[in-house]
């Protein structure tokens, strides 16, 4: 039987997933819809061609919530090459302004056809698990910021003056707290939020714990928190976001993976920076930037590194600076063979 190598292009939905195949001259044998399963999937592919045996040159199918569990499970079913494309990338490269789900699913099939889709790293399972351990801690974390501002906000209302003489949130601050005259229904709301924040508390040193014990086996995180001035929260961190580092060509492209590479802006005789570039991880970002504002306290190198950029740049700056050499660093020694 003839062989026909094709390239498949799937528009992912909770429900339902489009399926388009396309020879790799560029006709289109299928695009229809079908179950969200991966057997429906496979089924779809192969009895497309009824006259030829059909090999399957590349799967595309487009990053979103549960494409990655369904890559995974397809590629380890059917040993097909699946590759997850980037969706902003996608969307910039659709030269319409319509979009339908066959439109999507043929686009997919095309850029892979041509070998320009804009891919994204497939993550293995351990790093997709550690990835939604480390979204639910920064969820609670967010939770917990809310509270605080409503409390603070809660004082400002009250015409409270905050004479405790301690930082927010020490022990001594908290113990004022419960003794600042407040409205009846006022103290009740601070009391409810109190018993929330502290409740949220006791979650976060729950997750702290689950991730200190999924990483405890971990050659990475251990190699990580052998860093100076590096915690469990940003060794997890780096490892969730980053998976492996040997996935990168160098440091440079993992500092910009990071969103710590400055924005050129010039034009002409202009030149110019423009900030540090919109990309990349936002948590992993301002971790390793405070990352950078404790380095120079602890490390003789990064102080004296600090010293030099404080010349020229203001503080935030040269903080963004030290965490993208920092990265660079890091690029080379945990590309390393550990010892």
């Amino acid at each position: 039987m003839i062989t026909l190598t094709v390239c498949v292009g799937l528009d992912y939905h909770s429900d339902s997933i489009r399926v388009c195949v396309m020879t790799m001259e560029g006709e289109e044998l299928l695009n229809r819809s079908v179950r969200n399963e991966v057997g429906e999937v496979i089924e779809a592919v192969q009895g497309c061609g009824r006259k030829f045996q059909v090999v399957v040159h590349v799967v595309a199918i487009e990053a979103c919530s549960g494409a990655a569990d369904f890559a995974t499970r397809l590629s380890e079913i059917t040993e097909w090459t699946v590759r997850l494309a980037h969706a902003g990338a996608v969307r910039r490269l659709k030269q319409g302004p319509d979009k339908t789900d066959c439109g999507d699913a043929w686009h997919l099939a095309n850029l892979a056809r041509v070998n320009y889709l804009p891919e994204v790293w497939l993550a293995d399972d351990t790093t997709r698990q550690l990835r939604r351990l480390i979204r639910h801690r920064q969820a609670l974390m967010a939770d917990a910021r809310d509270i605080k501002l409503r409390i603070r906000s809660l004082l400002k209302e009250e015409r409270i003056p905050e004479t405790a003489g301690a930082g927010s949130w020490t022990k001594t601050w908290r113990a004022w707290l419960l003794t600042v005259a407040l409205g009846e229904h006022s103290r009740w709301i601070l009391e409810q939020e109190l018993m929330r924040l502290t409740q949220l508390e006791a979650y976060l040193e729950a997750v702290d714990k689950r991730m200190e014990e999924a990483t405890q086996a971990d050659p990475v995180v251990q190699r990580l928190l052998d860093q100076a001035g590096v915690g469990l929260v940003t060794a997890v961190l780096l490892r969730a976001v980053i998976g492996r580092f040997d996935r990168f060509r160098s440091g440079k492209q993992l500092s910009r993976y990071c969103g710590l590479t400055p924005c050129n802006a010039s034009s002409g005789k202009r030149q110019a920076d423009a900030g540090l570039i919109q990309a990349g991880h936002d948590d992993l970002r301002a971790v390793l930037i405070q990352l950078a504002k404790r380095l120079p306290r602890h490390v003789p190198r990064w102080k004296q590194v600090h010293a030099q950029l404080r010349k020229t740049k203001p503080p935030n700056v040269a903080s963004a600076a030290i965490a993208n050499r920092w990265v660079r660093c890091l690029f080379h020694e945990m590309r390393t063979p550990a010892a």
